[in-house]
Parts: C-alpha cells; sequence; structure tokens
C-alpha cells in the first residue's frame, strides 16, 4: 500500500511539473521578444527580465499581471502618479502599478531599474552575467525572500534563458536590422502563439503590423489607447484607412533614425513612398524632409538615396 501510495503522489509531482513547465514555456513563447528588446534597449539581462516575470506573475497568471498588466510586481510609491490597484503583500492594502498594456510593464521595470539608485552596481555586471545580476537583485532588496535569488537561477537554468542573452546580442541569430526588405525583430512565435498578435520594437517604440481589415479604431479597442493618438503617432488623418501590412507605431516616432542608420541611406524602392520609409524606421516624416532638404511639395523618385539621421 505504501508503495502505491509514494508512486501516486509520484505521478502527481510529475504531472504538475509538466503542467508548470508548459505554462512557463507558453509564456516564454509569448514574450520573450520583449525580454530581448529590453536588454538591447537597457542593458538588462534579457535571462534576468524573463525569469522575473516568470516568477513574479506566475507565468501572467497573478491578478497583477492579468488585471494590471504589472509582471514584475512593482509597487506604486510617491513618484507614481498612474493608476493603482490594492493587494496584500508585505502589509495589506499594497498599492501596486497599474499598466494598459503588457510592454509597458516590461519597460517600466527597466527604467525602475537604470533610476534606482540601489541598483546601480548592476549595470557594471556583464549582461551575461545572470547569477551576479540575481544575486544583485537579492541584496539590493528588490524582494525579501531569502531565495529570491537562487530561485531566478533555477528559472533561467531549467529553461535555458541564458540563450535569450545570446541572441540579444546577435550570436545565435542575425540581429534583427531593419532594412527595405524586412521591419521584424524579434516577435511571438505565431505558430505556438495561435492568434496572439505579434508586437515588435524599433528605435525605442512598439508597433504592430496590420491586418486585413484593421482599423485604428478597432486597434485602439484591442489596445485600450485612443484611436485619434494611434493616428497622430503614425501621422495620418481621419480619412486614411488601413492596409494589410501597415506598421501601426503605439508611441510618437523618434525625431531621429537609430544610431546604426548614421551616414546611411534607403534607396527608394518601388511603391515606396516617403512616408513608409518613415514608417519603416521609425522615424518622424518632417525629419525626413528636413535631413534631405526636400521642398514640401517634392514627391521622391524611385532610386533617390533617402538620408535617415
Amino acid at each position: 500500500m505504501r508503495r502505491v501510495v509514494l508512486f501516486v503522489l509520484t505521478l502527481l509531482v510529475a504531472v504538475a511539473s509538466r503542467g508548470q513547465s508548459a505554462k512557463y514555456e507558453s509564456y516564454i513563447s509569448k514574450y520573450r521578444h520583449l525580454a530581448i528588446a529590453q536588454m538591447r534597449e537597457h542593458s538588462i539581462p534579457a535571462s534576468i527580465t524573463m525569469a522575473q516575470a516568470l516568477l513574479e506573475s506566475g507565468a501572467g497568471t497573478s491578478t497583477l499581471a492579468v488585471r494590471g498588466h504589472n509582471h514584475f510586481g512593482i509597487k506604486a510609491h510617491n513618484d507614481w502618479t498612474g493608476p493603482v490597484m490594492l493587494k496584500d503583500d508585505d502589509a495589506p492594502d499594497e498599492k501596486f502599478r497599474v499598466y494598459s498594456r503588457d510592454e509597458q510593464s516590461y519597460e517600466d521595470h527597466s527604467l525602475f531599474l537604470k533610476r534606482g539608485r540601489r541598483y546601480a552596481s548592476l549595470f557594471t555586471l556583464s549582461v551575461t552575467d545572470y547569477k551576479g545580476w540575481a544575486y544583485g537583485l537579492k541584496a539590493a532588496g528588490y524582494a525579501t525572500s531569502p531565495t529570491y535569488a537562487s530561485k531566478l537561477i533555477q528559472i533561467i537554468e531549467d529553461y535555458n534563458l541564458a540563450a535569450l542573452d545570446q541572441e540579444a546580442l546577435g550570436r545565435h541569430h542575425t540581429k534583427p536590422v531593419v532594412s527595405h526588405t524586412t521591419t521584424t525583430t524579434n516577435t511571438v512565435n505565431t505558430a505556438t502563439a495561435s492568434a496572439e498578435r505579434a508586437i515588435h520594437f524599433n528605435n525605442r517604440n512598439y508597433y504592430i503590423v496590420a491586418r486585413a481589415g484593421d482599423t485604428f479604431e478597432a486597434l485602439a479597442k484591442e489596445y485600450g489607447v485612443s484611436a485619434r493618438k494611434l493616428r497622430r503617432n503614425n501621422e495620418v488623418d481621419k480619412r486614411y484607412q488601413l492596409q494589410a501590412g501597415d506598421i501601426v507605431y503605439f508611441e510618437k516616432k523618434q525625431k531621429q533614425a537609430a544610431k546604426e542608420y548614421k551616414k546611411k541611406y534607403h534607396a527608394l524602392q518601388a511603391g515606396e513612398s516617403l512616408y513608409k520609409v518613415s514608417q519603416l524606421y521609425g522615424v518622424r516624416l518632417k525629419t525626413l524632409y528636413n535631413i534631405n532638404r526636400y521642398a514640401p511639395d517634392y514627391t521622391p523618385k524611385v532610386g533617390d538615396r533617402i538620408r535617415l539621421r
């Protein structure tokens, strides 16, 4: 009888473990591109970002993650002016930050670490030293659990999250570069993410690629932003109708292209416009007119070499 009980207990543990693994793997597949983007933008190991998100949000199942898009358990202190959610933690009814989109949580997590004096020493570590980062986060007081660092390290090693760091550095995959042939960076694996819409990162801005039938109004409702703001951020008026393949930025485009395009040009292809080039590189249309010294009524021709920065 004892052997039977032990066998059943072992089987239940194995089933539970497989269930957690599937949940973790699904979360990693869905959000890996955000962790990689944050490493490239802010020099925080993607492995650490992902491990913290998995641990703090229960792989996206926590109330904070589901209702508040808060994947890192970041509390709302005096410097936070956004919406909050009350939740029992170290004390009853503590205030936690609330975001409108998951991407904002990832970005705010990076800024939270970069702006916090107690985390300054972490940025002297290598971006591949995930153990140093894990121990440093615990030492700096990110979490009160005495096993916080070891839990992060265990997650990173169990799910080979260090591979995300290598991918962010371009060592395992070609580093994504926006060009006239492709604008995709690391995205959600659509084979495993089913109907999830991929979110891309380009020139310090997040964007999606419109599908057939998309409208600014529908996207605004889907992502919790105003249609007017989406049109303004993408420099189109209310008469413009989205076409499949259009790039739609969530935030206002930058005043100049990314640093990698310094002294580089884009050769205009057939079917392209200056506006499409501005979307491709995430830079404002006015900037392209100014730096190329184009008259307001000038229409670029195929083969024109368009300066980007």
